[in-house]
């Protein structure tokens, strides 16, 4: 068993690796650039959004408000028949896309992940385990750590599965990055 104070490096070299990757592959490589469409007539439908001033936050168009009873009625049915249906997040006013907030909880969250991923192979490879033993822990939890949630978004949000296979491929590359710093730097 090995601790997780034993694994401060290997924890802050794969959340530095895995974040410098994913910076990589989202500002060069051009997979990710179709993830979103544009709306038709996008003024348009930002001005009648306007009048209506939404908060900030997460919505679903036509709402039963979890009701089945709701669901079945002829009402929702028919709006959802007319469409357009839609899970919407609105975000804060201002300027959204500045990312400096995203980036630190990006690094955070690659940080967690590591420490996940240290704990569940600390108490599976013993100091000085094989690299190949260490990899496939590490990257193992890694993997399923960036990417078996996202699958939920296909499932139940209808997110195209192919911006969920993307995805999927960078937690991949994220995981094996894990694996191999962990491999790497496994305490002797």
């Amino acid at each position: 068993m090995v601790s997780l104070a034993a694994l401060w490096i290997p924890i802050l070299v794969a959340a530095v690796f895995v974040f410098g990757a994913s910076s990589l592959i989202h500002m060069f490589l051009p997979y990710h650039k179709k993830d979103f469409r544009g709306l038709p007539d996008e003024d348009g439908v930002l001005g009648a959004l306007r009048q209506f001033d939404v908060p900030a936050g997460d919505y679903v168009f036509p709402y039963a408000g979890g009701d089945p009873e709701v669901m079945k009625s002829e009402e929702f049915r028919a709006k959802a028949a007319e469409g357009p249906a839609a899970f919407m997040t609105v975000l804060p006013k201002g300027n959204p896309f500045a990312m400096g907030a995203q980036l630190t909880q990006w690094f955070i969250y690659c940080v967690l992940v590591s420490l996940v991923a240290a704990y569940i192979t600390g108490r599976a490879v013993a100091p000085g385990g094989d690299y190949l033993e260490v990899f496939r822990f590490a990257g193992a939890t890694a993997f399923s750590a960036y990417g078996l949630g996202i699958v939920q978004r296909s499932i139940w949000f209808h997110q195209s599965w192919s911006t969920t296979l993307k995805s999927l491929f960078d937690s991949l590359v994220y995981g094996l990055l894990t694996a191999g710093a962990f491999g790497w730097l496994w305490p002797s």
